[in-house]
C-alpha cells in the first residue's frame, strides 16, 4: 500500500471593512433588514454605473502589504460570468490576468506558505432558503457589491490540520491590518478548498477537487479530512479522482459532488468596459505601509525580546488586536511605576484576570478597565497598599463599579494592614488562643506555623500583610 500525501491550496475570500460597497455607496453594515442596503448599481440594473472605492483600493493594498505581496501599479477589472440567482448581473466585478498584487508569503509553524495573487472583488447577493411559506428560495441584495479581497494561496500546505493554522494566522494578519473583522459566522472570512493526494515522494500534483465555501475552521479540518480520505480510498482501489467541486455534510462527515469544476474560460472573462485599468502609485502605498499597523508576529517577538515575556503571554495577548493595544498602553503607562518586571506583572494581571471580563465583537471589544487603572491597582500592590488577594477583589468592584482602586481601597476599608504593632498584637491573640497548637509547635511540629498564619489573615479579615505576619510570627515562635 502506498503512502500518500495531501497538496492543498487555500483561497480566501475576506471582507474589507469599508463603510460603503465597491461600487456604490450603499452600506455594507450587517442585519439591515433584507434588500434595504441597495440601488441600481449593486442590483444591476441597466444603465447603472459602477464607480470603485478608494477607501476599499486603500484596505486592498494594506493586505497586499501585510503579506509581503508587489503591489502592481496598474491592474484590471474583468467581469467573471455566470448565471446564478443571486448574481443580478449575470457577472460578478473581478480581477483575472491583471490583478492587484504579486507574490507575498505568510509563516505557519515554521513552514512558508507562498501567496500567488491578491485581488479585489465585489461579493455576491445571499440566497436565502425556506424563509416564507410557500417559497423555495429568496435573495437579499444586501450583500451585493460589498468588497473583497481574494488571497489565493500556493499549494504548499501538506495536511488538513496545518491548512487550518494557516487560516488562524491569516485571520490574524488580517484584524491585525485592521482591514477584516474575521467574523466567520457573518461570513467576513471564508475559503475555498483545493485538495489533490499523490504518493509520498512524487513531484507532480494529483486531480484537484475545490471544496467550496467553508466558513468555520472547524469545517475546514474536516472537511479536508474527508475529502482526503475519499481521494486515498478512489486512488487504492484503482479508481480516478474526477476534477469538480464538493460540498462538505457535517453529519455525515463527507463530501459530495456539486458541478464539475469550472476552467477560467467557462466564466469567459473579460476586461470590464465600464471600468478604467486601475493605477495605484506609490505615493498611495507609502501612505498605506505607513500607517500600516503593527503585526500580531512583530509584537510577540517584540516583548518577548524587550520584556521578558513568555511566548504563551505573548500568544494570549495578541488573541485579539484591541488587547493587544490595551496591553502596550498598559506598559507605556507603567513606565516609571512599576520597576523592571511591570510588564511581566502587567501581562500576568491581564491573561488571569483581565482577559475573563473582555467582551469580542469582530474588531471591536469591550474591556471594562483602562489600562492606566490596572497599572495604579498593581501599583498598590507593589507599595504593600494592598495584598495579591485584595487586589482581586477590588479589581472585580473596579468592573462592576467603574470606579478606581485607589478610591474603592481607601472607602471600603481594604487598605493591607503593614503596622508591624498592630500585627503583634494579633499574632499574641492568635497564640494564647490556641495553647494546644502552640505546644504542638514547641514539640517540633514546625509545620503548625502555617496554621498561626492563617488564624492571623482570617482575624483581620485579609488586610494583614502576609510577609510582615510571617516575620512577627517567627520572631515570637523563636521566643
Amino acid at each position: 500500500m502506498s503512502a500518500w500525501e495531501a497538496v492543498i491550496g487555500l483561497e480566501v475570500h475576506a471582507q474589507l471593512l469599508t463603510r460603503a460597497k465597491l461600487f456604490c455607496a450603499c452600506s455594507t453594515a450587517f442585519g439591515a433588514p433584507p434588500n434595504t442596503n441597495v440601488c441600481p448599481v449593486c442590483l444591476g440594473l441597466p444603465g447603472a454605473l459602477p464607480v470603485p472605492s478608494e477607501e476599499a483600493v486603500e484596505m486592498a493594498v494594506a493586505v497586499a502589504l501585510a503579506l509581503g505581496c508587489r503591489v502592481q501599479p496598474r491592474s484590471r477589472w474583468a467581469r467573471k460570468n455566470y448565471f446564478y440567482p443571486d448574481l443580478a448581473k449575470g457577472y460578478q466585478i473581478s480581477q483575472f490576468d491583471a490583478p492587484l498584487a504579486l507574490g507575498g508569503a505568510l509563516e505557519v509553524d515554521g513552514v512558508t506558505v507562498r501567496i500567488r495573487r491578491v485581488h479585489l472583488e465585489e461579493d455576491a447577493a445571499k440566497n436565502l432558503h425556506g424563509v416564507a411559506a410557500g417559497s423555495d428560495t429568496l435573495v437579499d441584495f444586501n450583500r451585493a457589491g460589498v468588497p473583497l479581497v481574494e488571497i489565493v494561496g500556493e499549494p504548499d500546505l501538506r495536511s488538513a490540520e496545518q491548512a487550518e493554522r494557516y487560516l488562524r494566522a491569516l485571520r490574524e494578519t488580517l484584524m491585525f491590518a485592521r482591514v477584516n473583522d474575521g467574523n466567520l459566522e457573518e461570513g467576513s472570512f471564508r475559503c475555498d478548498a483545493n485538495v489533490s493526494v499523490r504518493p509520498v515522494g512524487r513531484s507532480e500534483l494529483g486531480t484537484r477537487v475545490e471544496i467550496k465555501n467553508l466558513n468555520s475552521f472547524r469545517f475546514v479540518r474536516r472537511a479536508l479530512q474527508a475529502e482526503i480520505r475519499r481521494q486515498i480510498g478512489i486512488l487504492e482501489s484503482g479508481g480516478q479522482v474526477v476534477h469538480e467541486t464538493r460540498g462538505y455534510r457535517e453529519g455525515l462527515d463527507d463530501t459530495v459532488p456539486q458541478r464539475t469544476k469550472e476552467q477560467a474560460h467557462d466564466y469567459r472573462y473579460f476586461p470590464d468596459p465600464d471600468l478604467p485599468e486601475l493605477r495605484v502609485d506609490e505615493a498611495l502605498v507609502r501612505r498605506v505601509a505607513q500607517r500600516l499597523p503593527e503585526s500580531a508576529a512583530s509584537r510577540r517577538a517584540r516583548w518577548q525580546q524587550t520584556l521578558g515575556l513568555t511566548a504563551y503571554d505573548a500568544q494570549v495577548l495578541t488573541g485579539h488586536p484591541a488587547i493587544a493595544d490595551w496591553f502596550d498602553a498598559a506598559v507605556a503607562a507603567a513606565e516609571g511605576r512599576l520597576g523592571a518586571g511591570g510588564p511581566k506583572r502587567i501581562a500576568n494581571f491581564a491573561t488571569t484576570e483581565l482577559l475573563r471580563v473582555v467582551s469580542i465583537d469582530g474588531l471591536r471589544a469591550h474591556i471594562p478597565v483602562s489600562p492606566d487603572r490596572v497599572v495604579e491597582l498593581l501599583e498598590l500592590v507593589e507599595r504593600g497598599t494592598l495584598s495579591g488577594s485584595m487586589a482581586k477583589d477590588v479589581f472585580a468592584r473596579m468592573v462592576a463599579t467603574g470606579r478606581s482602586a485607589r478610591a474603592i481601597a481607601e472607602t471600603e476599608g481594604l487598605v493591607q494592614l503593614s503596622d508591624e504593632a498592630a500585627i503583634e498584637a494579633v499574632c499574641r491573640q492568635v497564640l494564647e488562643a490556641h495553647p494546644k497548637e502552640l505546644a504542638r509547635f514547641r514539640a517540633g511540629k514546625t509545620n503548625v506555623a502555617g496554621f498561626f498564619v492563617g488564624q492571623v489573615m482570617r482575624q483581620t479579615g485579609g488586610r494583614a500583610q502576609p510577609d510582615l505576619v510571617r516575620r512577627v510570627l517567627d520572631r515570637l515562635l523563636g521566643a
